[in-house]
């Protein structure tokens, strides 16, 4: 009997799930358990495990494609089995501009192509240029899939000068595959990446450039449409409010210097040191260790710390479990291994979802001061800003420290002024002088 493919619920807060990959495809062998497809969801990549075993007779979603959980995404079943009546329950594709082949079946996209005199021209053998054929619709816009389009971005091709193979001219896959075998190629319609540089920066492309850039839309993923609305869920109906102090940080940096001297192999950061005073500051301000929850505010036994992590798509905020408990080599040890395991989109649900507090760095791209947003359900989010030298008055005198501005964000339901403030000293008290810590 057939086995019906859906899309699965692969995280608590998942919604739909963009297809990544297809580990199988049409025809092939398929056993139960065994890794059918990638899925991207809202925080991961994720792998979707057959439930049947047979073959992959039909697939309905395509790499690149979004569908909502339980949308029938393909079939599994005996290679001579009639599926015809599942077949027919199968959502409706997009209607296409015309009937593509089935190897070549890929999402549409409209390209706005500049104008003839924008366009890349090669030269040609006796230094003057001709014009480069040029894919357009009769809309007078390129067609383009997103897969063609990514491909000839990383390639450094040109989409003006390729002519679509695909139906209506809808430039695809295997055109810019047979461009790419022939980046090194002088042939007409091949505009490499260098071409196009030589060609835009001569002053007679310059003043003949007047319309609009060209343009590609890709669909956006699962990860960046979450974090949208996520915010809109946050800025909106969670009332922030903003209390900024600054640090003097000289302590807390030789402490770090010191233990990295004694074991370079503990790799500790400043901000492992600031998650932990973090940690304990919480503890003695259960009030900013807390959450909303509509008709109750819930306190948490312990300090579960988000360390947002900046990915390619979007922010990741894997979670330090119990931080209160645990040594800054334990801390410095997890961070390292949840940050990595982010970037690669490998994290679990539980890693990144639930903390009671989070911390945001951006001190390492320079930023001095900013503001993050709340992440719900969370009442807080403290944003840390570059650690720097700065002239500063002690004992009537100028002197040179290393200072360093936090902003926290609170959720006024949750947090009063007075009550963020207070947490606010105890942080900087503890970071100014770390041996707190041990006391």
């Amino acid at each position: 009997m057939a086995t019906q493919v859906i899309m699965p619920k692969l995280s608590p807060t998942m919604e739909e799930g963009q297809l990544s990959r297809w580990l199988k495809k049409e025809g092939d062998k398929v056993s139960m358990g065994e890794p059918l497809a990638e899925i991207d969801t809202d925080k991961a990549t994720m792998e979707m495990q057959a439930l049947g075993n047979g073959v992959l007779r039909k697939i309905f979603i395509q790499e690149g494609e979004s569908a909502p959980l339980g949308q029938l995404i393909a079939i599994i079943g005996e290679p001579d089995e009639d599926i015809s009546s599942i077949t027919s329950q199968a959502p409706a594709a997009t209607p296409a501009k015309a009937e593509t082949p089935p190897a070549e079946k890929e999402e549409t996209e409209e390209v706005k192509p500049a104008t003839p005199a924008e366009a890349d021209t090669p030269a040609s053998g006796n230094g003057r240029q001709t014009p480069a054929p040029v894919a357009q619709a009769a809309t007078g816009r390129l067609i383009v899939s997103p897969l063609a389009a990514r491909m000839a971005a990383e390639s450094g091709i040109d989409l003006r000068s390729v002519n679509g193979s695909g139906p209506g001219g809808r430039i695809i896959k295997r055109d810019v595959e047979g461009l790419i075998s022939q980046q090194g190629s002088t042939a007409p319609g091949v505009a490499t990446k260098q071409t196009h540089l030589r060609a835009v920066g001569s002053p007679a492309q310059k003043s003949a450039i007047t319309a609009a850039s060209a343009y590609h839309d890709e669909p956006a993923s699962e990860m960046r449409r979450t974090i949208a609305k996520r915010l809109v869920t946050s800025l909106g109906p969670v009332p922030h409010f903003f209390l900024t102090t600054e640090i003097e940080m000289d302590r807390a940096a030789e402490m770090r210097s010191g233990i990295n001297e004694l074991d370079p192999e503990l790799k500790i950061s400043v901000n492992d040191i600031i998650i932990k005073v973090a940690a304990a500051a919480l503890l003695q301000h259960r009030q900013v260790n807390a959450s909303f929850q509509d008709k109750f505010v819930r306190y948490y036994e312990h300090a579960d710390i988000g360390v947002a992590v900046a990915i390619e798509e979007g922010l990741v905020t894997p979670i330090i479990r119990a931080a209160d408990q645990k040594s800054l080599s334990d801390i410095a040890s997890e961070v390292r291994d949840l940050a990595g395991r982010a970037r690669e989109r490998k994290l679990r649900p539980e890693e990144y979802m639930g903390a009671s507090f989070s911390i945001s760095n951006l001190g390492m791209f320079g930023i001095d001061e900013f503001t993050a947003v709340i992440n719900p359900p969370e009442g807080a989010i403290l944003a840390i800003g570059a650690m720097s030298p700065k002239p500063v008055v002690r004992n009537n005198e100028v002197v040179v420290r290393q200072m360093m501005r936090v902003t926290m964000s609170c959720d006024h339901r949750v947090i009063d002024g007075a009550t963020g403030a207070r947490f606010l000293q105890t942080f900087k008290k503890i970071l100014e002088n770390p041996l707190f810590l041990i006391v």
